[in-house]
């Protein structure tokens, strides 16, 4: 959001220039960090190769922003190429607070080479994978990497866990990407056929790809921890309750080249994309725009 928000003697300007700059500039006072300057696609970018046969920079794309790509391909453009991010949201503090006490819990199970206590439970011969980079596929902005051939794309996602099958004679165990997952509703926790259900089996497959682009052999089955907020509790007490639940899930990466290659033609392009006709954001955009010239074309005709 802008880092400065209009007074009152600010948005009584209506009818003035001032209002008009302001819109035409994106908002009021100082850029904000919806304006971006750096990480944008640019002729660095272009093609896979440029003039004298010099190759073009890879570009980073991490997992999220392919995943904008398929909800709305103008997003996708206006953030990754002109610059112009979507408003961000508040920081989920309590789901990023269980991701981080789940990632220490079985950290020192990782650290013993022992299995944790739920995958027994659930009948999975598993153990959390022990690896030197661990820590460094965890980390956002860095992750898993694979540099796409075809597109240049540097394309990154940052993993919660991984598990490992038992190996066989010198052959490694097959490895599982882990997601985890926090929410507080009534009943059973399952995957369904919702936007945000679609986008975790989405984020699921991109992480079985990069993992496997690295030369791990990876199972197509990963899992979801799924921790599930009680609110059937007598009081709160000063802590929150969860009921802990493994869902499995087969995912297939056999989408992701093709939208890869998509997404690079995008940006590639000078033509400016149509929204998607489910974007709340461009609706909001365009409705907001309307709004604004309807009031100021109305102003203007009784001064």
């Amino acid at each position: 959001m802008p880092s400065k928000t209009p007074s009152s003697s600010d948005s009584s300007r209506t009818s003035g220039s001032k209002t008009s700059k302001a819109w035409d500039k994106g908002g009021y006072g100082n850029k904000s960090a919806i304006v971006k300057t750096w990480g944008i696609y640019g002729p660095q970018n272009a093609g896979i190769t440029q003039s004298g046969g010099r190759k073009s920079e890879p570009f980073k794309l991490s997992r999220t922003k392919i995943d904008m790509f398929l909800e709305c391909p103008l997003c996708f453009y206006l953030d990754r190429k002109l610059g112009i991010a979507r408003p961000s949201m508040p920081s989920f503090t309590l789901n990023v607070a269980v991701d981080h006490l789940l990632k220490k819990e079985f950290d020192t199970h990782r650290a013993a080479g022992k299995p944790h206590p739920m995958m027994k439970a659930y009948g999975l011969d598993m153990v959390p994978f022990s690896h030197p980079n661990m820590d460094q596929w965890r980390e956002n902005f860095v992750g898993v990497q694979y540099l796409h051939p075809e597109t240049n794309f540097l394309v990154f996602g940052a993993v919660d866990d991984i598990w490992q099958e038992p190996g066989e004679g010198d052959k490694p165990g097959r490895l599982a990407i882990v997601d985890y997952k926090a929410t507080s509703k009534d009943g059973e926790i399952e995957l369904e056929d919702t936007r945000w259900h679609n986008q975790y089996r989405r984020q699921m497959e991109i992480y079985q790809w990069l993992v496997r682009h690295n030369g791990f052999e990876v199972s197509d089955t990963g899992y979801f921890v799924y921790v599930n907020g009680k609110k059937d509790r007598a009081a709160f007490d000063g802590k929150l309750e969860f009921d802990v639940k493994i869902i499995p899930y087969t995912g297939k990466s056999d989408w992701i080249d093709d939208v890869l290659v998509r997404a690079k033609k995008c940006l590639d392009s000078d033509a400016v994309p149509a929204q998607s006709p489910a974007c709340e954001h461009c609706e909001y955009r365009l409705e907001a725009r309307k709004a604004y010239e309807r009031h100021i074309k109305a102003a203007k005709g009784s001064a």
